[in-house]
C-alpha cells in the first residue's frame, strides 16, 4: 500500500470511529493482499509510510470476498468485479486476508 493510500486510511481512521471504518482491498495476489491487510490492522510492515508502527486495527476485506459481494448490488458487482473474480486466486487472497484479520483480532 503506497504512502498516499496509507495517509487516506489514517485520515479516515482519525476522522471516524474505527469501528465504522472498513478497508476494502483490490490487491491482485495473496502476498500483496496480506501486506495491505497487515498495514491497516497491525501497521505498515515495510516501515515505509504513515502507518509504520501504527496499529489501526481496522476491519479489512478483499473486494472478491463473499462478505463484500453480499453487500453489493449483484449486477454492479458482476460488472465491476466479475472478471477480476474469474482470473485472480480468490481463495488464496481470502485466506491471506483472513489470516491477518485473525492475527489482528478484527473481523
Amino acid at each position: 500500500m503506497d504512502p498516499q493510500n496509507q495517509r487516506l486510511v489514517l485520515d479516515a481512521a482519525n476522522r471516524f470511529p474505527r469501528e465504522d471504518v472498513i478497508v476494502v482491498l483490490g490487491s491482485p495476489d495473496p502476498e500483496s493482499a496480506s501486506i495491505a491487510a497487515e498495514t491497516v490492522t497491525l501497521g505498515d510492515p515495510t516501515y515505509a509510510g504513515p502507518l509504520a508502527g501504527v496499529p489501526l486495527g481496522l476491519r479489512v476485506y478483499h473486494v472478491t470476498e463473499q462478505a463484500v459481494r453480499d453487500a453489493c448490488d449483484p449486477s454492479v458487482f458482476e460488472e465491476q468485479i466479475g472478471l477480476m473474480s474469474a482470473v485472480l486466486d480468490v481463495e488464496g487472497i481470502r485466506a491471506a486476508v483472513e489470516q491477518i484479520r485473525q492475527q489482528a483480532g478484527v473481523s
